[in-house]
């Protein structure tokens, strides 16, 4: 984009006055543009849009695999909607509640249209909501950030259309709602109007993405700096104060919430904030990520499979923003998501943190923004470099015409890699076998208001709609060890259940679950659906007296 000049009226330019400086020729960032008013940014911005929203949204409830956290976060935003309160049993202090508040505002419409729809792989489908707003933001934030309209489009393009992102922005996880309060908090804080109640926004829209998903927190920083670089100096004091005041205020609810119902503290008889904090910090660390006997160290390849380009190419796109820092316009604009990105791969790094698959989650926009801006710096140092030589046209044209060979070889080499893996999302079927077990228990159980059933929570809400009554009918299996509401009423234990449907997440967590462990080696199975270690069993309980089969 080129500067351009107010008018003049009522007087000549003299024909010796010098043209004024643009970006170009002094060195600075060009001025951010407002989308609105750009005709050629809308349309960019959209056709990538929908570009995404397709690649998203096609086959979206039959792949991934449905997860036990997603069926969490969907049920405990089921009973929000039904009035159950937080949470679908005893809400304890894993996560704060914003989440799947938020998650509820959003089924509500088609599960007021469709109460039995409201099934985790149906209401994937409101997912695209929120990702398609992070994709806008994220070309939003770029074109603020002073990238090029055609680096703007690419980050959006990394973002969205990244096989890592096609898979991971599907599922229901409250890392992707958070992702997009922090984008908005990004944006704010790179607004070229730089309105006090742009920083105080970006402080709320942070507060928001932190109580969505408490893992945010450690992205501030780097919210903050983008927030004083592109803060007015006369007021960057007063819009810092309202930023970190917003956010802390909004903050600090939470812990009020559990103060004014009793339960900031431990104590007899009901769960604490402090405990929840406890456990949040004492789960057992997945190792080093470069160790290859290490958990850490399968969540990194589980995301190399999907995607090699984004992950790689966004941490050498930060490492080269870091050290091109003084001398480069482009490294200090995205100072801010360079060092988001340095931040959450020092985190990733750490030697026995806790690495959950869903991580990366929170660092793919940034990832993208700087591999974008990268190659935005490279083309552009790139170019100066040949006008400066003041070369011929033929040797300019070689030049470009090496230019276009070497951007070919690059969509040479990413274009089948992606080809690979978003095939695998388009057309690959992971869930049959649940749709089989859910249509299993609700057409084969001769009683279901009556019959007990250890689920997880991917299946919970279909039990539900099937009739099984919700929490001592359809149980989700973590809660037959953990939950004192509801062992009490098994006081023989595994023996007061009916079935255990053994997904994969149970086969995995039942080792540490007495209950369902034992539930698991007292039973036999009486339908099997899929093959290998992603089979799902449906077993009756040999000591079981209620329920049967059809």
């Amino acid at each position: 984009m080129t500067s351009t000049l107010p008018a003049v009226t009522g007087a000549k330019v003299p024909a010796q006055r010098r043209p004024a400086p643009t970006a170009r020729s002094t060195g600075r960032t060009q001025p951010p543009v407002r989308l609105r008013s750009s005709r050629s940014d809308l349309l960019l911005c959209g056709v990538l849009l929908v570009a995404i929203l397709v690649v998203q949204g096609w086959n979206i409830t039959a792949y991934p695999t449905l997860s036990d956290d997603e069926g969490t976060y969907l049920a405990q935003a089921w009973a929000v909607q039904e009035g159950r309160g937080l949470a679908h049993y005893t809400y304890w202090y894993d996560h704060p509640p914003l989440g799947w508040i938020q998650i509820a505002l959003l089924t509500w419409i088609p599960s007021v249209l469709s109460p039995d729809s409201m099934t985790v792989g149906a209401m994937r489908v409101t997912m695209l909501v929120i990702s398609g707003t992070s994709a806008v933001l994220v070309y939003v934030l770029g074109r603020r950030l002073s990238l090029p309209r055609w680096a703007a489009g690419l980050g959006m393009a990394l973002f969205g259309l990244s096989p890592l992102a096609v898979v991971l922005s599907r599922e229901i996880f409250l890392d992707n709602i958070a992702v997009m309060w922090l984008l908005l908090a990004f944006c704010l804080a790179a607004s070229p109007s730089r309105h006090l109640w742009h920083h105080f926004g970006a402080g709320l829209a942070a507060a928001a993405g932190v109580l969505t998903k408490e893992t945010m927190l450690v992205v501030l920083p780097a919210l903050f700096l983008t927030m004083w670089r592109h803060s007015h100096r006369d007021t960057r004091k007063f819009a810092l104060t309202g930023a970190v005041t917003a956010c802390a205020l909004i903050g600090f609810s939470y812990p009020l919430f559990a103060l004014l119902k009793g339960e900031l503290l431990p104590g007899g008889g009901h769960v604490s904030l402090l405990d929840g904090i406890k456990y949040q910090m004492s789960r057992p660390g997945s190792g080093f990520i470069l160790d290859p006997d290490s958990g850490s160290y399968g969540v990194l390849h589980s995301w190399l499979y999907y995607d090699r380009v984004l992950p790689i190419g966004g941490l050498a796109g930060a490492l080269l923003l870091i050290l091109t820092w003084r001398w480069s316009v482009t490294a200090r604009a995205l100072a801010g998501p360079a060092l988001a990105v340095a931040i959450l791969a020092a985190v990733a790094m750490r030697p026995d943190g806790y690495l959950p698959a869903m991580y990366v989650i929170g660092a793919l926009p940034f990832l993208a923004l700087v591999l974008a801006g990268g190659a935005a710096s490279v083309a552009h140092a790139v170019l100066r470099r040949w006008r400066a030589d003041g070369e011929n046209r033929a040797v300019t044209a070689g030049r470009y015409a090496l230019a276009a060979v070497l951007a070919l070889a690059a969509g040479a080499y990413v274009v089948p890699h992606w080809y690979d893996g978003t095939r695998t999302a388009l057309t690959a079927d992971a869930n049959k076998p649940y749709r089989q077990a859910s249509d299993w228990l609700g057409t084969k159980v001769a009683d279901p208001e009556d019959t007990r059933v250890l689920v997880d929570d991917a299946l919970w809400l279909d039990l539900v709609h099937a009739g099984y009554r919700p929490g001592p009918g359809a149980i989700w299996f973590y809660k037959a060890d953990l939950d004192p509401a509801v062992t009490k009423t098994m006081p023989r234990g595994w023996r007061d259940l009916d079935y255990v449907v053994a997904s994969p997440t149970v086969r995995r967590d039942a080792k540490d679950l007495p209950n369902v462990r034992a539930a698991i080696e007292h039973s036999t199975p009486v339908a099997t659906f899929g093959t290998g270690d992603d089979r799902i069993e449906i077993r009756q309980i040999q000591a079981a007296t209620a329920g049967g089969v059809r």
